[in-house]
């Protein structure tokens, strides 16, 4: 797995006010996700897209944070622990679409971790087995050629 960046989300104060900022600075699509608590997300129009959420926590700074793609973000956080980061997030479903996590590296920047849901592998179709050609009916035998009759001799007539 390459881990690109695959999302980029705004933490702020005042959603409403960066989405108007942003909106007009670049015309990026905004949409408002009624289901994910006031999470807008942001059509960039190509490329790598993102969200504006209302900041996690009030003393959290107002931030954009870059999510790279990984294979599992329990064992991301887990190494990221190990190598010095501070845990912010250590993993949270979002919905089926996936999980994200977030840490603070020990320089001080803030980076997510996303893991795409796994899809349930598809069923095998069983197929038919082939007709083994054992089990066709032969084909009917034509019936051999008649032979034309020998000619018997002709008869003697009695004298």
């Amino acid at each position: 797995m390459a881990n690109a960046f695959v999302h980029i989300e705004l933490n702020t104060g005042d959603v409403a006010k960066a989405k108007k900022f942003y909106e007009k600075l670049f015309a990026w699509k905004l949409k408002d996700m009624a289901d994910m608590g006031g999470y807008t997300t942001i059509d960039v129009g190509g490329g790598t897209g993102g969200g504006m959420m209302a900041k996690p926590m009030p003393e959290a700074p107002t931030q954009w944070v870059p999510y790279v793609e990984v294979e599992s973000v329990k064992a991301t956080i887990a190494k990221a622990r190990k190598a010095g980061a501070q845990i912010h997030v250590e993993y949270m479903p979002i919905g089926d679409m996936g999980a994200i996590g977030v840490f603070q590296d020990p320089t001080g920047a803030t980076l997510g971790v996303w893991e795409t849901a796994k899809k349930p592998a598809a069923k095998a179709v069983a197929k038919k087995p082939a007709a083994k050609a054992a089990a066709k009916k032969p084909a009917a035998k034509k019936p051999a050629a008649k032979k034309p009759a020998a000619k018997k001799p002709a008869a003697k007539k009695a004298k």
